[in-house]
């Protein structure tokens, strides 16, 4: 009798049946709906995100773990399963959702006020209105406290000058959350993307995330009045508890994209015929599978541990690297071994495993990349912050 690889570890039993069954209908949701069409997505650089995120709104996906304003309310853990499960799929649907909830719903949700948060969360729940995060410039990603974008007084208005870039959902956002330099701190600010001077043309000719949509924000004296300000962000704190709170989404989402890819080499080898019996069969491909499951494994059970201390409001942000850097670390390692089993056969879009592993490119540098959370895990150490 085989086993899969999480059903090797028994990971099943260390979730309670209400997660379990939000991820067994996220699952589902990925099988119908999206796997018939993710890899034409992928190909063409073309995603129905306005569409997906409707339906997605109708699960009660989108800022699920938040309450309150049309959220589901789920647990922490539930989130990343779901994650899982939609990065299994294709990390650009994951990053849709994360980018919606985790960063563009969570910081109206934590940081806004009561008429942003009445205004944008409902209708950001549903899919009714997407969101997207601005905080990454083109000189300034991984030291965010160096941005160039501006925001003055003018009267009582805001006026809002700079470029943001690589944000998803850009271009199809009802509303962006910028950050930017004021004369006092950085500051968070809600903007509706039909604001005069605002414009998100698309980044093309990706070769990674190609079903998702990114783009850069160009904010040309972009007005708004002064309640478009998050009240309660001042400093650099704002945006990077964001930030953890879409890395921890990443900590489960990567090990979607290793699950597939695995599962998808076991199946192919044990189909595969060479020199006259299995691919499977050879100890070397074995060898490769299992210690490929063992990383999976072990990644996994990281993540449901952070899903626990976060659930029980203990989670730390140098904990959430801990999980960040090894699982995506990981991940992009067995989707790259994976492609060797595959062979030629992998570099196709007939099989997912090239698509995971450009897609994890991404994944490996954004929302921080492997070098910051190695600092991050460092200065937890020692006490000494080596970033300059």
């Amino acid at each position: 009798m085989t086993q899969t690889p999480l059903g090797l570890f028994g990971t099943d039993a260390l979730i309670d049946d209400e997660d379990r069954a939000i991820r067994d209908t996220v699952r589902r949701f990925v099988d119908d709906r999206l796997r018939p069409h993710i890899a034409d997505w992928y190909e063409s650089a073309q995603i129905p995100a306005r569409e997906l995120a409707r339906e997605l709104g109708s699960l009660g996906l989108l800022g699920m773990h938040l309450e309150g304003y049309g959220c589901a309310g789920t647990s922490a853990t539930a989130y990343g399963l779901a994650c899982m499960e939609l990065e299994a799929g294709d990390s650009g649907l994951r990053s849709l959702v994360s980018v919606q909830g985790s960063l563009a719903m969570y910081a109206i949700w934590k940081h806004g006020s009561e008429e942003q948060k009445q205004e944008w969360l409902p209708r950001m729940a549903a899919g009714e209105a997407l969101g997207c995060f601005g905080l990454t410039e083109p000189d300034f990603g991984s030291n965010p406290a160096g941005m160039r974008t501006r925001a003055k007084r003018d009267g009582d208005d805001w006026v809002l000058t700079g470029n943001k870039m690589w944000i998803t959902n850009g271009s199809v956002a009802d509303v962006a959350v910028v950050w930017a330099q004021t004369d006092d701190r950085i500051r968070g600010f809600v903007v509706p993307t039909d604001t005069p001077g605002f414009s998100a043309p698309e980044i093309k000719k990706k070769m990674s995330l190609r079903a998702s949509v990114t783009s850069e924000l160009v904010l040309d004296d972009v007005r708004l009045p002064g309640s478009a300000v998050l009240p309660e962000a001042a400093g650099l704190s704002g945006p990077l508890s964001c930030l953890s709170e879409a890395r921890f989404g990443i900590v489960f989402g990567a090990l979607g994209a290793a699950r597939d890819c695995l599962e998808t080499t076991i199946e192919y080898a044990g189909a595969r015929q060479i020199f006259d019996k299995p691919l499977a069969g050879y100890q070397l491909t074995q060898a490769k599978l299992a210690d490929m499951t063992l990383e999976l494994g072990k990644g996994m059970l990281l993540a449901l541990h952070l899903g626990r201390l976060k659930d029980a409001g203990t989670l730390e942000s140098a904990q959430v690297s801990l999980g960040k850097l090894n699982n995506v670390r990981e991940s992009i390692a067995i989707a790259r071994e994976c492609r060797t089993i595959l062979a030629a056969a992998g570099i196709t879009l007939e099989y997912p495993v090239m698509r995971h592993a450009n897609n994890l490119e991404s994944v490996l540098t954004y929302e921080g990349t492997s070098e910051v959370h190695q600092l991050v895990i460092g200065q937890a150490l020692t006490g000494q912050a080596a970033f300059r």
